[in-house]
């Protein structure tokens, strides 16, 4: 009967399935988050205790491991017909519904590993006819029947750590498909001889896994039903020599080509533990991790198709001339962490002609062994010897190095030589000499301090990396360091350098015209000549970071900025992160074309100078993290931007104003070909206050739409301010200057005078001259020198009529003349004679003829008030033009001239009042 509280619970999950849909009410709460790609999708780790009904139905690959099934409903999987790949490891499923493969007919891989299946049916499999791929591993399997009999395109099959009691999968042939198969961590001890007859027709399997099956007995052929097997995994199952020696007899009559022996505790290798193989076409034997401590002369004599041999990490203590006896078309030896010193043996761990009967060897890998030294005979018999890796290994002999040292080999052709970590301190001239066929010499990670004068390289013509980075000494460089690697290629010094090492003309690096690949990169380097990459015209890669360089771009270095990229203009990758840069020349980038990826990381760089990337019209990778960067500006970026695959600008302090970031968030906002990592989380304002802590992609854009009209009004005002002060300024100190040609160039084409015929009559004089005695030696100098043909002054002293009275004389020549000009100084308002009688009559002259006839020459600075009471005019009753100053600068006297002659040339017209 149902309780109160069943009902409620009831109505509850109603609720739920018609709000949120089904797939959030099944047996939990906890929203599903699948990831979905291409076809996949991936619900792992979400604690589902069912298959979600929402996903796509077009998926072909579900990942429903790790969470919490306890079986698999067929009905679950109906939205998906098209499933191929299923996985759903790490459950708590107990059973395999017979119904999956019938929902799920184009499945091709199923694992169910790590889940609780015990009993397995034929029926459970009866339609997985499609199905390549099972993994049961790490159930509680028991099979019932011939469960696999059905399964006829099956290529992978594991029931590994299911602790099975028998090898024998079943009593039928069956999986005529299969090609792998793994029976590792199982319960048996005993191989018979049906055991692998369900395989007999299984032509393909090349694959068997027995690793960690603790055989103890072999029973005659038990390997015949499969004697296409290829490879045999017997890794830790830890079974004694005696019984391998009893396998490699079983394999004899298999097509065996690989054998993995590791973890088995040999110890010691007997002379006949592998000579059941001797038939056999075994070409891979791994016996690593064994802790071998002695290997039998003649051990492998009887593997002559052997080619690939793993001795690694065993302690073998000695190797004897007869030790690999018989390997003669062996091609690669790996001997990592397989040698070790013998504190009870005087003899060295590695004797005199030890390798001389692998005449085949191409590869010799004795990484992390140790030795007392290497002999003249060491690898002696290596004639076709191509790598030696003698990595982080501890033999005397390789501490300093001598034109002896590698002389056992002289007969190999050895194109790769690894000594990285082997504690050189010092490298004698000559000591790869014999290395004619060198192309590849690792050193990095030594105790080498020396000055490098190229001796120390010579005869490696063909070497074309050389890798010397880390190094725990500081080496120095000289101008001939390289000279003997013409053919170099690639060139690794970080963390080796001392910090001068590159300030050198010419620079060590310029006979190296092949470089393509250059590391200087944490060497602490403050100085660089400018010719240092001269000749470099193919290098491609250069790493600069981590150094102190930023004086070298500074404007206020002596001698200017040091643009020492400038002979690499086939550059395509330049990292100078960490450098402390806080600017950047415009020249400095100058001419780099071809560079793809610029990494300016971690410096101080904050104000950018337009154009400075203008060059880079290839770049495709741009970072600048961590600087000081606030303003993104399309004079700065606007050209690098166009092609830009990856930009990386992330931890600077931008300012989000409209001056500062509108032109980047438009430009990020229009882009969908450059990726801008973390855009959201990590390019963050820091200023104005408003927009502190926020992305810049808040930035609201449309506050920057009205600004236009502002700045072409701000444009339009400064301009207008700026015109007008710059014409003040002019006219305030050369108005005269500008007024003195304009006048010249308009007099040039109208002429001096505008006066014309039709006044009345004709002048005999342009002007008659009215002066104080006083002045008479200023006008002899200054206005008598203007007369010519066209100008003509009416002198009294000079030009008075002869027999006529003084008075009619004066009256008579004034008639005569165009204008009357006075001459003003204080002498002249002294005179009585001009005061009463001349200045009268040129008044009278003046208001009867109603012309501008009077001209007046200020020498000195005379009151309004003084002129209106002496001669009876003001200024203000002449024209300006006809008021004149004489000037205090000689240079302006010209521009006097000028001016008298045009007032003297003007028509004389009624005066407005």
């Amino acid at each position: 009967m149902c309780t109160p509280h069943t009902h409620l619970l009831t109505w509850v999950i109603i609720i739920c399935y018609f709000m949120t849909g089904p797939c959030h009410c099944a047996g939990s709460q906890k929203k599903t988050l699948c990831h979905l790609q291409d076809g996949r999708a991936d619900c792992s780790h979400l604690s589902l205790s069912a298959i979600p009904p929402n996903l796509p139905g077009n998926i072909t690959s579900l990942d429903m491991s790790h969470n919490r099934l306890l079986g698999i409903l067929p009905v679950s999987l109906k939205p998906y017909p098209g499933l191929l790949h299923l996985d759903v490891s790490f459950n708590s499923i107990s059973k395999l519904d017979p119904g999956l493969c019938q929902t799920l007919a184009l499945l091709q891989t199923l694992n169910m590993e790590h889940n609780e299946v015990y009993w397995l049916k034929k029926e459970d499999l009866s339609h997985c006819t499609s199905l390549t791929r099972l993994n049961m591993a790490s159930n509680r399997l028991k099979l019932k029947g011939e469960p696999f009999s059905v399964l006829q395109s099956l290529k992978f099959l594991d029931v590994s750590m299911n602790n099975l009691l028998s090898a024998k999968l079943g009593s039928q042939p069956q999986l005529p498909n299969l090609v792998n198969l793994n029976l590792a961590f199982s319960g048996f001890t005993t191989l018979k001889n049906d055991d692998f007859s369900f395989l007999k027709n299984s032509s393909f399997l090349q694959v068997l896994n027995l690793s960690s099956v603790s055989l103890k007995t072999l029973e005659p052929d038990c390997f015949e039903p499969i004697s296409n097997l290829r490879t045999l995994i017997l890794d830790g199952s830890n079974i004694g020599p005696a019984v391998i020696s009893k396998l490699c007899s079983e394999l004899s009559g298999t097509s065996i080509d690989a054998l993995s022996l590791q973890k088995m505790k040999l110890g010691t290798l007997m002379q006949t533990i592998f000579k059941g193989l001797e038939g056999t076409n075994l070409t891979f034997l791994d016996l690593s991790h064994n802790g071998i401590v002695k290997i039998e002369e003649s051990s492998f004599q009887w593997l002559f198709r052997l080619q690939t041999l793993i001795l690694s990490h065993n302690n073998i203590k000695h190797l004897t001339n007869g030790t690999f006896q018989g390997l003669k078309s062996l091609k690669k030896l790996d001997m990592t962490n397989a040698l070790v010193k013998s504190s009870t043996s005087s003899t060295p761990v590695i004797d005199d002609f030890s390798f001389q009967t692998l005449g085949a060897l191409e590869s010799l890998m004795l990484q992390r062994t140790a030795g007392r030294e290497i002999t003249e005979h060491t690898f002696t018999g290596l004639t076709n010897l191509k790598e030696l890796d003698m990595s982080w290994s501890s033999y005397i002999s390789l501490k300093t190095l001598t034109n002896k040292t590698l002389v056992s080999l002289a007969g190999s052709p050895l194109r790769k030589l690894n000594l990285t970590g082997t504690a050189i301190s010092e490298i004698n001239p000559g000591s790869f000499s014999v290395l004619k066929n060198l192309t590849i010499l690792l050193l990095d990670f030594n105790y080498i301090k020396q000055t490098l004068t190229g001796n120390e390289f010579k005869g490696l013509d063909q070497v074309q990396e050389l890798h010397m980075a880390k190094n725990y000494q500081m080496v120095s460089l000289s101008t001939t360091s390289f000279v003997y690697l013409p053919n170099l290629r690639v060139l690794t010094l970080g963390e080796s350098l001392k910090a001068s090492a590159l300030n050198l003309d010419p620079s060590p690096f310029r006979p190296l015209s092949n470089l393509t690949y250059l590391d200087l990169s944490n060497n602490n380097i403050a100085n660089i000549n400018q010719n240092m990459l001269e000749g470099l015209m193919n290098l491609k890669v250069l790493k600069l970071q981590h150094n102190n360089l930023a004086r070298l771009w500074k404007h206020a270095n002596l001698g200017g900025p040091v643009l020492f990229l400038k002979g690499a203009q086939s550059l395509m990758t330049l990292r100078m992160d960490n450098n402390g840069l806080d600017e950047i020349p415009v020249e400095a980038l100058r001419g780099l074309s071809n560079l793809s990826e610029l990494s300016l990381s971690n410096n101080l760089l904050n104000s950018l100078k337009d154009s400075v990337f203008d060059s880079l019209t290839s770049l495709r990778i741009l970072r600048l993290e961590k600087n000081l960067i606030t303003t993104v500006r399309p004079e700065v970026f606007g050209i690098p931007m166009r092609n830009l695959s990856l930009l990386i600008m992330d931890k600077n302090p931008f300012d989000c104003t409209c001056e500062s970031i509108l032109w980047f968030v438009t430009k990020l906002n229009s882009t969908n070909t450059t990726t801008v990592p973390a855009l959201r989380e990590q390019y963050l304002c820091n200023t104005p206050l408003a927009y502190f802590n926020q992305s810049i992609m808040d930035f609201e854009t449309i506050s920057c739409k009205d600004l236009t009209p502002f700045q072409a009004l701000y444009i339009l005002s400064s301009t207008a301010v700026m015109m007008l002060l710059v014409t003040a300024l002019l006219v305030r100190f050369h108005g005269w200057r500008i007024q003195f040609y304009w006048n010249i160039l308009i007099n040039r084409i109208l002429g001096f005078s505008d006066a014309k015929v039709e006044e009345g009559r004709d002048f005999e004089y342009d002007a008659y001259l009215i002066h104080a005695e006083e002045d008479g030696s200023w006008v002899e100098r200054w206005l008598v020198p203007l007369e010519n043909d066209k100008c003509r002054f009416c002198l009294e002293d000079r030009d008075s009529v002869p027999g006529m009275s003084q008075l009619q004389s004066i009256m008579d020549n004034m008639r005569k003349s165009r204008k009357i000009l006075f001459v003003v100084t204080e002498s002249l308002l002294n005179d009585p004679w001009c005061r009463r009688f001349k200045a009268y009559h040129a008044l009278h002259q003046v208001i009867e003829a109603s012309r501008d006839s009077v001209v007046l020459v200020f020498l000195q600075d005379v009151h309004d008030y003084k002129l209106s009471h002496s001669l009876f005019l003001r200024r203000g009753m002449l024209r300006p033009c006809c008021i004149l100053d004489w000037p205090v600068h000689k240079e302006r006297v010209p521009a006097f001239h000028q001016k008298l002659l045009i007032a003297l040339g003007m028509t004389n017209r009624l005066q407005e009042w």
